[in-house]
């Protein structure tokens, strides 16, 4: 077994069970890409075991922080057992539910989603990469029933010296499903829809957000960067008379559309627009258009730290614009999925954005991801979904 070993002081993230050592803290040794490898301290201590990657600045993602840990395929077994396990127990539904979620279920770089019967991984680190032969046939004994789909095509991998890959892993034919969340009807395409065909990890939002159209009587809805229509059907299901939905993709709002249909709600209280958000927002404002709730749920504008000053901008003029839109009373629930924009931040260029549009608003609840997608303590960049619900006053 190769070892590593790490600069002096530069273990104190490890012993805090922090599953990433950066280059830099590595003192000498090295690895073939995606092997395991053990970790040591300066002095010598076994920290634990972790895979190698030489092309990214995470040169370590930890297996282990036990020193007597073997990484095997029964070590691999049992993450996943458990991972299944958490979910099955906490009453989530199983047949659209995150699986495993990298960091946070002992397998960094690993995402396991499930729609239907059709299981999709994706491999985003060299660790994955080496052993995803391995997950597969476990997956193939532990849910003997699904189907197996790779979305290994997402641009990190690259930073691991990795080439994307997308396609059948186990299994064959379509790759479309349909899943049910809360009680509303969608069509997941695991091949082409965003992530791995669906974003999993706004149910609990969605869920909110129809129960306040409902509560609160709500009856004008502006959702922004719709996608295929999550929060749009959760407006509609709670009631909204009338729901406008913006995205600058033209198959995503077809497929809004189709599942506006498919829940059986009348077409006439959805108007779809293919546009640029911001575009959408200032032609809006300057027809005097106000809306009872906004949702403001855009891409990743900030994947690092690095490129947050230039998405702060960004999300300070959509929440502007959103916030100077609303009726008195009125609604926002707005979002970043950027691991770059920490929630303390966040809430700061909201703020600036409802001084500069001369409101206040009160927050009323704050949002995160699913708990299918488990928030590590000792791995607070597992953080990358933040949400703000707002009320203008």
């Amino acid at each position: 077994m190769k070892v590593i070993r790490l600069h002096e002081g530069k273990d104190r993230a490890v012993l805090r069970r922090h599953p990433w050592v950066f280059a830099g803290a590595i003192a000498r040794g090295g690895a073939d890409k995606g092997e395991t490898v053990r970790v040591d301290a300066a002095d010598g201590r076994v920290l634990g075991w972790a895979a190698y990657s030489p092309n990214s600045q995470i040169r370590l993602r930890m297996w282990s922080f036990d020193p007597d840990a073997r990484i095997d395929r029964a070590h691999f077994r049992a993450c996943l057992q458990s991972a299944i396990a958490r979910r099955a127990r906490s009453g989530l539904p199983m047949q659209a539910v995150r699986l495993v979620h990298g960091e946070s279920d002992g397998l960094p770089g690993c995402v396991i989603d499930r729609y239907g019967d059709i299981v999709v991984l994706q491999a985003l680190a060299a660790g994955i990469e080496r052993n995803k032969t391995t997950l597969v046939q476990l997956l193939r004994e532990l849910l003997p029933e699904v189907r197996i789909f790779e979305r290994s095509d997402a641009g990190v991998r690259a930073l691991e010296g990795l080439a994307p890959i997308s396609g059948w892993l186990h299994g064959d034919g379509s790759t479309r499903t349909e899943i049910i969340e809360h009680g509303l009807r969608y069509t997941v395409d695991v091949a082409t829809g965003h992530k791995t065909g669906f974003y999993l990890d706004q149910r609990d939002s969605r869920g909110h957000f129809a129960a306040l159209v409902r509560d609160r009587g709500l009856r004008r809805v502006l959702n922004c960067y719709g996608y295929t229509g999550g929060f749009t059907l959760a407006a509609l299901a709670g009631g909204a008379d009338h729901v406008t939905t913006v995205d600058s993709s033209a198959p995503a709002l077809a497929q809004a559309d189709a599942h506006v249909r498919l829940n059986g709600f009348d077409p006439a209280r959805s108007t779809l627009l293919d546009a640029d958000v911001n575009a959408t927002l200032r032609a809006l404002r300057e027809q005097g258009r106000r809306f009872d709730a906004i949702v403001l749920d855009p891409p990743k504008l900030a994947p690092t730290a690095a490129s947050a000053p230039r998405a702060a901008r960004a999300y300070k003029d959509i929440n502007r614009l959103a916030l100077g839109m609303l009726a008195p009373g009125g609604w926002l629930f707005t979002f970043s999925c950027s691991g770059g924009i920490e929630a303390p931040l966040f809430q700061s260029i909201v703020a600036g954005a409802a001084v500069d549009a001369e409101v206040e608003a009160d927050i009323v609840a704050r949002a995160m991801a699913g708990s299918d997608h488990p928030l590590l303590l000792s791995f607070p960049e597992g953080e990358y979904l933040k949400g703000l619900l707002l009320q203008v006053r």
